[in-house]
């Protein structure tokens, strides 16, 4: 069965309630609900949290909370990977294994449900991949990046790239943190998801938002409203 499965946590910290606060309109959590009932990937989208609260907002939206997840694994130091494991543990438990599971994380709310059908279709094309993860390019060539040494004086963090022509350094991208798609096995073996056994599924600059700040929150709003209003420009 394919399952997707979205944390949500009640302890933000740095947004308090950030899961379920709206955002243009809507709970936070909905967003990513809908593009994956949207995509048509999954038979099942279920949210793990530790919240009630939360846990009848992601119900209203359209997904599933079979389970509360427990108060261990919904701490500032838990990474997503025991959270995803619990859920497919609990799962076979009640003799529902999942086979292909998504990953889809509460505050993707530029996630498009054609975003979630192209990862789905990359694993179908490629049986040796074992993930699909969300990418997106650097901006700006970060072997020319600078840092402040402890006198807080200025150095290249590689001083041979700095007289290097951008177009003759090697392209970097970094983990978009919206979405992972993989099977249960190997989520559950802890196979690592940054590897060469995984594909980047590369996203546009203006639909990747990290979401930690109030000046995050609005710049997302924006874009959002943007693409709403202009969808060629996605």
């Amino acid at each position: 069965m394919k399952t997707a499965i979205i944390p949500a946590r009640g302890g933000s910290k740095r947004i308090p309630r950030k899961n379920i606060r709206l955002f243009n309109g809507k709970p936070m959590l909905a967003w990513s609900v809908e593009a994956a009932l949207q995509s048509g990937v999954f038979d099942r989208v279920i949210v793990s949290t530790d919240d009630d609260e939360i846990a009848d907002v992601a119900r209203q939206a359209g997904a599933e909370v079979p389970f509360l997840r427990p108060k261990t694994l919904a701490d500032d130091f838990t990474g997503t990977g025991p959270v995803i494991t619990h859920a497919i543990q609990w799962l076979r438990e009640q003799q529902q294994p999942p086979s292909l599971v998504g990953c889809i994380y509460a505050t993707a709310p530029l996630l498009l449900p054609s975003d979630l059908q192209q990862a789905a279709a990359a694993l179908v094309a490629n049986p040796a991949l074992k993930f699909v993860f969300s990418g997106c390019r650097f901006s700006f060539p970060i072997q020319r990046a600078l840092y402040r040494n402890a006198q807080g004086q200025i150095e290249p963090v590689q001083p041979e790239s700095i007289p290097k022509r951008s177009q003759d350094l090697p392209e970097t991208f970094h983990d978009a943190g919206q979405f992972y798609l993989g099977q249960a096995d190997d989520w559950c073996n802890g196979l690592a998801m940054f590897a060469p056994h995984s594909f980047l599924q590369e996203l546009p600059q203006h639909r990747v938002q990290d979401i930690d700040t109030e000046a995050d929150w609005l710049r997302a709003e924006l874009l959002q409203t943007l693409l709403t209003q202009t969808p060629r420009s996605r």
